[in-house]
């Protein structure tokens, strides 16, 4: 009797104590990867998209872009506007679903 409850505290104490050890790890590995330095080729990746956004916010667009680029966006979007009618294509459209009528029917 004594055996059997010895091994049920033993239990919960492990299940315990891997919890916490789990728990303890996760938090541990994420301040470990904060801590640690990243390598070089992770910080040029980073460092260009860095400088990439701060380009497009500068030009307010595409970077690097050319005349080429306006003229093709420019017939792109006047064969969407023959196509689909006219409007503003920079919003998405408003959809309206109108309730429908219906009529009780006796029996």
């Amino acid at each position: 009797m004594a055996l059997r409850r010895l091994f049920q505290l033993s239990s919960l104490f492990r299940s315990a104590v891997t919890v916490t050890l789990r728990r303890n790890i996760g938090i541990s590995a994420v301040l470990f990867n904060r801590a640690k330095e990243l390598d070089p080729v992770q910080k040029l990746f980073l460092d260009k998209i860095r400088e990439y956004n701060t380009k497009s916010k500068s030009t307010g667009g595409v970077v690097d872009a050319g005349p080429n680029y306006q003229k093709n966006l420019t017939e792109e979007v006047a064969k969407l506007q023959r196509l689909y009618g006219d409007g503003d294509l920079t919003k998405f459209p408003d959809f309206k679903f109108p309730e429908p009528k219906l009529e009780e029917v006796a029996k």
